[in-house]
């Protein structure tokens, strides 16, 4: 199974808050590069493709924008990821990884990445320069990892996993829709408010619940689905097709992250092994969804095809009983779920997300507070602060009341080391040593000058396969440029 997330970060300018969001995320991602990394190859993007078979035609999708534009900066990372403008936000897309361990490491460097591009936006404008023309200079960046705006926009959690090809999409749809209603009360975020504009006071397990609107979707910005159908495996397309998930939550807490990322790929390996989930679907998923949501006790009944209700622990346990135990999700999964089920949401507040801010804001709500005052609504924001010094969660981590899986300087490492035993390792390490001689990159090929290196299969390209030719690197540029043609390695 290969694992990889996208993060569309929020993005605010406190001291100028109608400057534009695609300004200050240009600013970010520009600032960050400045020094490293090399131009995106946009040449193999296809998000147009349908995984059942057609194209959506473009008037559907939002505007074209020139990838030449302000808002399509772009840089490919020294971990193998990729830091870019999209839709008016910063995003962070994790290089590729073999389990949900690694993936929740280089999830969470993606915040360290946001970090440095923060400061490094700070020290241009501290000397009063702006780092594009025709700018002031920026004023100071605060960046949030979560989901929502608070006026009626939402932005983007994406996870992707890469499945066989010989995989009916339909059956892994069907099979995965119920378990994605029900994996929100482990795997979501919190939220202050009902409704796409919060208008209705209240508070909810997840961010996106309320933006979901169909079953199954191409499109990520609008009518989004429960499952997307986006066929962009990035890979070689007979081989492999990519699952695409935008329906869950930028999460911060480990436990949230890894079982998120675990979960899913246990059942998507018992999904491709035959494991038949028919039984469990669901009469109305996208209305549970929000139903789910809504429901702190954990208790609401959603309705199964066949007539029978199970709570969404209940499900989660049908799934948890039929996939293939591994030594970390499996138990983990079954931990959370037992302490859900006897102790509630309490239980949780050390290790899930929506616990733990649900526990910050009762402790205010028992003060007299009510659920609209602005006061609450500053705890639902700054838990997914990304810097530590104003982040309610990271103030949890430091007082030993949020618990974590990863250390804090693995995390950090991650941040500029790609794993080893993927194709993001060949990329990332070429960036390293020598990215004034990239000429583009993408998931799928590196050109490096006027030499374009395919990287079809993403297991290959690993540490142990391009140690030796790295090693001419950055001294020896003809010796490696002959390594390249001699081994056929170039097209």
């Amino acid at each position: 199974m290969i694992f990889g997330t996208e993060t569309e970060y929020g993005i605010s300018t406190p001291t100028h808050p109608t400057l534009s969001p695609i300004i200050t995320s240009t600013h970010a991602v520009v600032a960050f590069s400045q020094g490293q990394g090399a131009r995106w190859d946009f040449s193999a993007e296809h998000p147009l493709r349908d995984s059942r078979g057609f194209d959506l035609k473009r008037y559907r999708t939002v505007p074209v924008v020139d990838p030449n534009a302000l808002n399509i900066a772009n840089v490919v990372l020294e971990n193998g990821g990729r830091f870019y403008v999209d839709h008016a936000h910063p995003e962070y897309s994790s290089p590729e990884t073999t389990n949900p361990y690694q993936a929740l490491v280089y999830d969470a460097a993606g915040d360290h990445i946001l970090r440095t591009a923060v400061e490094r936006v700070a020290a241009f404008t501290s000397r009063n320069h702006s780092i594009l023309d025709h700018h002031d200079p920026c004023p100071p960046l605060k960046i949030y990892k979560n989901n929502v705006d608070g006026k009626g926009a939402s932005y983007g959690s994406h996870e992707n996993y890469l499945y066989h090809r010989t995989t009916d999409f339909d059956t892994l749809a069907q099979a995965l829709i119920p378990f994605f209603v029900a994996r929100q009360i482990i795997c979501g975020a919190g939220r202050v408010g009902k409704g796409e504009h919060g208008e209705t006071p209240g508070y909810q397990i997840s961010q996106r619940a309320d933006y979901i609107e169909q079953e199954i979707s191409l499109e990520t910005t609008l009518n989004r689905g429960i499952i997307n159908t986006r066929d962009e495996p990035h890979a070689r397309t007979t081989t492999y097709g990519r699952l695409h998930v935008i329906n869950g939550d930028a999460t911060m807490a480990h436990h949230s992250t890894l079982l998120k990322l675990g979960m899913t790929g246990l059942i998507i390996d018992a999904i491709e092994a035959g494991t038949d989930f028919r039984d469990l679907q669901l009469a109305n998923p996208v209305a549970e969804f929000r139903n789910v949501s809504y429901d702190l006790t954990l208790t609401h009944p959603l309705t199964l095809v066949d007539g029978r209700h199970l709570t969404a622990l209940e499900i989660l346990a049908e799934y948890h009983n039929r996939v293939t135990p591994d030594h970390l999700i499996h138990p983990l999964w079954h931990t959370i779920m037992t302490d859900l089920k006897t102790g509630g949401w309490q239980a949780c507040a050390n290790r899930l997300d929506w616990c733990a801010k649900y526990a910050l804001i009762t402790s205010y709500l028992n003060r007299g507070l009510t659920i609209t005052d602005p006061k609450i609504q500053l705890i639902d924001l700054q838990y997914s602060d990304i810097d530590p010094a104003k982040s309610l969660y990271h103030a949890l981590v430091r007082n030993h009341r949020m618990e974590t899986i990863a250390p804090e300087t693995e995390i950090l490492a991650a941040a500029t080391n790609p794993p080893e035993d993927t194709r993001a390792y060949f990329r990332g390490k070429l960036i390293h040593h020598i990215p004034h001689l990239i000429d583009a990159a993408n998931w799928e090929a590196v050109t490096v000058f006027g030499h374009t290196i395919p990287m079809p299969e993403v297991t290959t390209h690993t540490k142990q396969q391009t140690d030796p030719l790295l090693d001419l690197l950055p001294d020896n540029i003809p010796a490696f440029i002959a390594t390249l043609n001699n081994n056929g390695m170039v097209n």
